[in-house]
């Protein structure tokens, strides 16, 4: 069991058949996606009623939310940006680049460890206005203020261009979010490399916000 299972069994304090239908609800979300999942498939796999799964969850919708809910808490921010930015933010990085090459690893570890959930995060995300709060919600609270501490300082380093925070954060995100798009969806079956992978997406990104020479 992956550790974002763990926690989400711990979190919710499920009973042992909803632990059954969580793990069926994963496996299926991630294989076939939320729209192509019956939940007389999830049942089946479970080995439970299907009556069952909705004493526990009104609809699909809420099984896949309390599904993802943890995930974004988990993947914006590990036990609420303690161990996060702990880890990552609260490290002394002579340069910008060390630190952006800490954030990528930090996370690319994270989804590796716990993949059939963040592939159902990755998948879901843009279709469904209740997970996109939940991660806006998380995202803003716990990681963008230590983005912006980091970027102001390595500014003032000058190793930064002059641009605004919320401009280079939404460069940095949407970059790095498409690489492990790729990397664990749209081409999950190639051959990669990743260290040399996650260097090259450091130097597009301090190509846009890195002060040159």
């Amino acid at each position: 069991m992956s550790d974002m299972m763990e926690t989400l069994r711990n979190e919710e304090k499920m009973t042992p058949k909803q632990i059954e239908i969580v793990k069926a609800a994963i496996e299926l979300f991630s294989e076939k996606g939320y729209y192509n999942t019956s939940t007389s498939e999830i049942a089946n796999r479970a080995g439970v009623a299907e009556g069952t799964i909705f004493r526990h969850y009104r609809t699909k919708k809420d099984l896949l939310v309390a599904i993802v809910t943890p995930v974004i808490t988990n993947f914006s921010a590990p036990v609420f940006a303690k161990k996060f930015v702990s880890q990552v933010f609260q490290n002394d990085y002579e340069h910008f680049e060390d630190l952006l090459y800490a954030f990528i690893k930090n996370r690319f570890e994270f989804a590796q460890s716990n993949l059939p959930l963040i592939k159902i995060l990755l998948q879901e995300l843009a279709f469904h206005p209740e997970i996109q709060t939940a991660y806006k919600k998380e995202f803003g609270e716990k990681v963008i203020p230590a983005f912006n501490q980091a970027l102001d300082f390595y500014k003032e380093k000058g190793e930064l261009r002059d641009l605004p925070n919320e401009t280079m954060i939404r460069m940095m995100v949407t970059t790095i979010l498409g690489f492990m798009i790729t990397r664990f969806i749209v081409q999950s079956d190639k051959d990669w490399d990743d260290e040399t992978e996650i260097n090259q997406t450091i130097a597009y990104i301090m190509g846009g916000v890195g002060k040159k020479g």
